[in-house]
């Protein structure tokens, strides 16, 4: 006789799904709260109304059978649709929205700013924006405890992960020094000045230096930063030149703090913005990423294309 879904038992389904997830039937059954026995009986049960093992050990460890990895598979769309659910019906419930942002700890604070603004006009609506890495912002925004995330490098996921990357501007990269510069060669008198250069886990500063390798330029480095607002401060409060997105130092650069020295040809950072695939969207998100272009341009952020000629 075929089993018809309203005699799977839900619950029995839920806890097998966490023994699935962490592997020890023990340990699940303490974090739970539950007899082990007793959560043992249930995922018996479970098996036996789904007609296939859905275990076998090894040891002391419990691993999927390939009946267990195809009902993990379908449990975890069920419970993630769940919890997508209850979240979005909170929201509903309240006459406040809260949107939850992420942003890597490196990324621009002008262009956070540029970004998060247009959502402080909205009505009712309540904005919690967290710094991090990329890797743990992701994993947060996977568990639907953030709702996007900015970066200035894309999510470099694998194909199972339901991860939506969309470039939403790209910005020019320039030198630029608290000296007014007479006249700037570049590349030549790059090995002229001390430098202040983005950390070598940035994209710019791989670039960067393959670019210098390429041109034969060696630069003399007086400092290496990852966070650039702490660029924007050396830059400001020393005598070197230093590598940044012009978004960076845009106020510097209109109060004449800093002077552009040059546009470094064809080097740029890129921002996206990462959402996770949702049964439920978030109905702030899509009206944030469509945006008009010019939002961005206000800030010095160019949209994707060629980039301004004049940004003072």
């Amino acid at each position: 006789m075929a089993l018809s879904v309203e005699q799977v038992n839900f619950h029995h389904l839920r806890y097998f799904w966490a023994v699935a997830k962490d592997g020890n039937l023990t340990r699940t059954a303490a974090r739970l709260h539950v007899a082990q026995s007793a959560l043992s009986s249930q995922i018996h049960q479970l098996e036996q109304q789904l007609g296939h093992a859905l275990f076998q050990r090894n040891g002391r460890r419990l691993l999927l059978t390939e009946a267990g990895e195809i009902a993990l598979a379908h449990a975890e769309q069920i419970f993630t649709t769940g919890s997508q659910l209850v979240v979005t019906l909170e929201h509903g419930r309240r006459r406040e929205q809260t949107l939850r942002v992420g942003a890597v700890a490196t990324l621009s604070r002008n262009f956070q700013e540029s970004f998060v603004r247009p959502l402080l006009a909205e009505p009712n609506v309540h904005l919690r924006l967290e710094s991090g890495v990329l890797a743990d912002l992701l994993v947060r925004l996977e568990a639907h405890t953030l709702d996007l995330v900015l970066a200035n490098r894309p999510s470099r996921r694998g194909p199972d992960e339901k991860l939506r990357c969309r470039r939403v501007a790209r910005q020019p990269v320039s030198i630029v020094g608290s000296e007014r510069p007479k006249r700037f060669r570049f590349p030549r008198d790059l090995s002229e000045r001390a430098m202040i250069l983005p950390g070598r886990e940035s994209d710019i500063r791989s670039e960067f230096d393959a670019m210098c390798e390429q041109l034969g330029v060696r630069v003399r480095v007086l400092a290496e930063v990852d966070d650039m607002a702490t660029m924007r401060l050396l830059a400001r409060d020393t005598s070197a030149l230093a590598l940044v997105p012009s978004v960076v130092v845009r106020d510097e650069l209109r109060e004449g703090a800093l002077y552009e020295h040059c546009v470094v040809p064809g080097l740029f950072e890129t921002f996206y913005a990462i959402t996770a695939e949702r049964t439920f969207p978030h109905p702030l998100i899509e009206s944030a990423l469509a945006r008009d272009e010019n939002d961005l341009l206000e800030s010095g952020a160019s949209p994707l294309g060629p980039p301004n000629k004049k940004r003072r």
